[in-house]
């Protein structure tokens, strides 16, 4: 059998008649700017025509530089994160740069390992979507100078660089909607507190409840041990069972809000007319469940957007002061949310 030899960079420097390092200048995205257009043109053409295609790895070991970074994500089953991916990926493929997106399920060992194998690979930075409040890897990867961003969630550290929403704002806005229908008496589903949103969005909501001038209860509120439906539905069911009496829940986030729908089916309860649900994120096709879910929307894109952006300023000028971005969020109103009848209000 006849084996094809791989055109190198070389035969394409040739066939354009211009010198290899020229033809490499051209065809990377970073380097192109310094090399005349008609260069450009014709190099491109000559390496499509022989099927010639950069060999990054063999790039990044001579200039330990991949124009690659890691997008860390704990959930890739969370609707939250891919308008996240979208954003952090579209900023960078207009400079020529590429995200691995890697799912952790959040395992801290299998984001450790995922991580030291991406350096390995000499990948430049960093976006994290997993930061919990005590974060070794983090703080590890920050003091030898990666660079990295946190997107969402934050650690305890205000030095390390992070794009995330008003949450405070967010849940301020949802309860003050439902005292606004009439609701007095107000649940609250709060998500893990080894997480800042889970952290920020229960001390939150007790704040709002005492700006509205409410009872904050501590049978109104269940802390779930993580972002999901399933755990909805549980601490949803433990709130009707305990007789705390509620005639609405805010709920941490979206899935947490979706858990809620089921413990209240699965007692022959309707939602708005006998509880209100409210979410947090307003995941993508929260609008098509039945009911539609009333949710605070936090710019999910945007921050993907916004996150990409302080990358690559990190990447540009490693000396430069860390600083972090906060986007507001604002409540889209659905089916989900009514005035309580008068019996349970």
């Amino acid at each position: 059998m006849r084996c094809v030899r791989r055109p190198t960079l070389r035969d394409v420097a040739e066939a354009a008649g211009v010198h290899a390092a020229t033809a490499s200048r051209a065809l990377n995205p970073a380097t192109r700017h310094l090399v005349s257009r008609e260069t450009v043109q014709r190099v491109d053409r000559i390496a499509a025509q022989l099927g010639y295609r950069v060999n990054p790895v063999a790039r990044s070991l001579k200039t330990a530089r991949s124009a690659s970074i890691g997008l860390i994500v704990p959930d890739l089953m969370n609707p939250l994160f891919p308008p996240i991916a979208r954003g952090v990926e579209d900023v960078l493929g207009t400079i020529g740069y590429h995200a691995w997106l890697v799912n952790t399920d959040g395992d801290p060992a299998r984001e450790t390992a995922t991580v030291e194998a991406m350096r390995d690979r000499n990948v430049e930075g960093f976006v994290f979507a997993t930061a919990r409040l005590e974060h070794p890897l983090i703080d590890q990867l920050d003091a030898a100078g990666v660079p990295l961003v946190l997107v969402n969630r934050r650690t305890g550290r205000p030095d390390i660089p992070s794009v995330t929403s008003d949450d405070v704002s967010g849940v301020a806005l949802a309860a003050r909607h439902l005292h606004e229908l009439g609701h007095r008496r107000i649940a609250h589903l709060a998500g893990p507190q080894d997480l800042s949103t889970g952290v920020t969005r229960l001390r939150a909501f007790r704040q709002a409840l005492d700006d509205l001038g409410l009872e904050d209860l501590p049978e109104r509120i269940v802390v779930c041990g993580e972002w999901s439906q399933a755990a909805g539905a549980a601490a949803a069911a433990r709130l009707l069972d305990s007789g705390a009496g509620f005639t609405a829940i805010l709920a941490g986030n979206d899935l947490l809000a979706l858990g809620c729908y089921d413990a209240l089916a699965q007692r022959g309860l309707r939602c708005p007319e006998d509880v209100s649900v409210v979410g947090f994120n307003d995941i993508p096709f929260i609008d098509r469940v039945g009911p539609p879910l009333t949710s605070v929307r936090i710019p999910q894109y945007e921050i993907g957007v916004e996150a990409a952006r302080l990358l690559l300023e990190e990447l540009r000028e490693p000396g430069r002061h860390p600083r972090s971005i906060v986007l507001p969020s604002r409540l889209c109103v659905r089916g989900s949310t009514a005035p309580p009848v008068p019996s349970r209000g």
